[in-house]
């Protein structure tokens, strides 16, 4: 099967792993349609595990490759994984100014970014698409360097990133649709926004593997960046949202279980 999908066209392999990345956005969202009450804790746990397997991916399957591809650089090797990095963060940093959105359980119940007449329904929803799209970012990257023919960055370790980055879009995507399932909206409204989150991953993938492939020399660049941007949404939004209730040891734990996941899967695809 893996042997069938090499054969595909990159751009078409990275839509193909965004698609991935959002149905599993969606399976956790149905969750709602079971319970209209979420665990605190539970959900404190998941968004550990998320924070986890974000982390490694940044480095095992974005970093990693990014230094690995800047040895020979003028300046130093550190150049491009540091300016790529850097600059990914501040992007979002950013996007984070300016795009009018509403934390789910956030402490602030006034939207961040320009203010909009928008709906609160929309604006919960647009938090979560602005993390999601260096998710999708991500995937696109790491599809355009197989395709690139880099050895630190082969299709089978693009999927291990797809896949790592899937599951732990299992409890964002319930992270968005319980809150608004808590509130009353309805299970079938609740469900859409969640699923809907996450929509963007497939076309961020399709931008970052099309960048990648037409313009080779920003590989590590794109690499870095794409770390940069996911490391800036752990540490901005997932890790303070799971420690809000108090469930310090169990975010600790569940981020290190997520770590692990994500180590594991992209090494058992080397």
């Amino acid at each position: 099967m893996i042997a069938a999908f090499i054969s595909i066209h990159p751009l078409l392999q990275a839509f193909l792993a965004g698609v991935l990345t959002w149905a599993l956005t969606a399976l956790g969202a149905t969750i709602v349609f079971a319970t209209r009450q979420i665990g605190r804790r539970s959900l404190d746990a998941m968004l550990g595990f998320a924070s986890g397997v974000m982390i490694a991916a940044s480095y095992w399957s974005l970093l990693s490759p990014a230094i690995a591809l800047s040895q020979d650089h003028s300046i130093g090797a550190w150049f491009p994984p540091v300016v790529g990095f850097l600059a990914g963060g501040f992007f979002l940093a950013g996007l984070d100014k300016l795009l009018p959105h509403l934390h789910p359980d956030g402490p602030r119940r006034e939207p961040e970014g320009i203010r909009t007449p928008w709906q609160r329904t929309v604006l919960l929803v647009l938090a979560i698409t602005l993390h999601n799209f260096p998710e999708g970012l991500a995937v696109g990257v790491a599809f355009g360097a197989a395709a690139a023919g880099i050895p630190s960055v082969g299709v089978s370790g693009a999927l291990a990133l797809a896949a790592g980055i899937g599951i732990q879009n299992i409890p964002e995507g319930l992270a968005v649709a319980a809150p608004l399932r808590r509130e009353g909206v309805s299970r079938l409204r609740s469900f859409w926004y969640g699923q809907l989150s996450a929509t963007v991953e497939p076309i961020a993938a399709v931008i970052g593997a099309a960048a990648v492939v037409a313009m080779r020399p920003l590989l590590p660049y794109a690499l870095s960046f794409a770390a940069g941007a996911m490391i800036f949404v752990v540490v901005e939004e997932l890790i303070p949202e799971s420690r809000r209730a108090g469930s310090a040891d169990l975010v600790t734990i569940g981020t290190m279980l997520g770590f692990v996941v994500m180590m594991m899967l992209d090494l058992a695809f080397a």
